[in-house]
């Protein structure tokens, strides 16, 4: 059998603490995949080895797994969930796409609502957009900061602390949910401005496709500027030791999502998840049952 294709995950990371640039982040990288076929064959042998992964989380029960997906529109989201996610068995998944908050929602901490959907131990989660819209979209947009509640001692405060209190909050919690031993995963997919303008096209003129679009979306477009600043500041700032980010390159869909499978299965694997022990009494227990069941071959 041929040596599975491991990608270095190191050229994908953002060191903790240090300041980065989107553009030294190529998304057309393919990491020396030699074509969309090779590519597809790794997906696929990712996808495999997640689905026995996700056995043993199941299995052992002591760890969660959080998977968080952050991009601007266009880049892949939905689709990447779906191809890497192909093979586990969907009774241990949940998936959660954070839309705006709702006026109740408002009222409470920004973190509220991640907190009631983390994952219980055994299981992986999935968050389609996160926490992190509010150090995004609301930082490129901070007039939404008005009608969302605000500790007392950030109601004056200048944009630039309440972001970094923000950031501050985040680091906490992820290392809380790290604790409490789940694997927190994080991916960026970083798409070009030119490869979102000819997905936006693409949408527009498949008449199979143009229910994906919404205006917003470019209406959105014209704050690129702003959103890749925003994500800079807020990988530089969140991507720690405990729950680091990884900025996926996404022009090429295919690769993308091999990276992202490749990723999150080395990770599972590094838990070293061993399958439950079975006591002797309950040894005893199956011993006795696999004997009834056997002489019932003899009837």
């Amino acid at each position: 059998m041929a040596e599975k294709h491991r990608l270095d995950h190191a050229p994908f990371i953002v060191p903790p603490g240090k300041k980065i640039k989107l553009v030294d982040y190529d998304p057309g990288y393919t990491a020396g995949f030699a074509s969309k076929k090779e590519a597809k064959e790794a997906l696929l042998e990712d996808v495999t080895e997640l689905a026995v992964a996700q056995e043993l989380i199941w299995a052992s029960g002591q760890y969660a797994v959080l998977l968080i997906f952050q991009a601007l529109d266009a880049a892949g989201k939905d689709g990447t969930i779906k191809h890497v996610m192909s093979g586990v068995n969907p009774q241990g998944v949940d998936v959660t796409s954070f839309r705006a908050p709702t006026d109740e929602e408002r009222k409470h901490h920004f973190l509220m609502r991640p907190m009631r959907k983390l994952p219980e131990h055994g299981r992986i989660a999935i968050f389609n957009r996160s926490y992190y819209e509010e150090v995004l979209v609301v930082r490129v947009h901070p007039n939404f900061l008005y009608s969302q509640w605000r500790p007392q001692r950030l109601h004056n405060a200048s944009l630039d602390k309440v972001w970094r209190a923000r950031y501050q909050e985040i680091n906490e919690f992820e290392t809380m949910v790290s604790h409490m031993d789940t694997l927190v995963l994080k991916f960026f997919l970083n798409v070009s401005k030119e490869e979102q303008r000819q997905r936006f096209l693409d949408r527009l003129n498949d008449p199979a496709k143009q229910w994906k679009f919404a205006v917003g979306d470019y209406h959105e477009r014209q704050y690129w500027d702003e959103y890749q600043q925003a994500y800079e500041e807020m990988l530089r700032a969140t991507s720690t030791e405990t729950a680091p980010w990884y900025v996926i390159p996404a022009d090429h869909k295919w690769f993308m999502r091999a990276c992202v499978a490749d990723i999150i299965t080395a990770r599972i694997q590094e838990l070293h998840l061993p399958l439950p022990v079975v006591s002797e009494e309950k040894m005893a227990e199956l011993t006795a049952v696999k004997q009834q069941i056997e002489a019932e071959a003899e009837m």
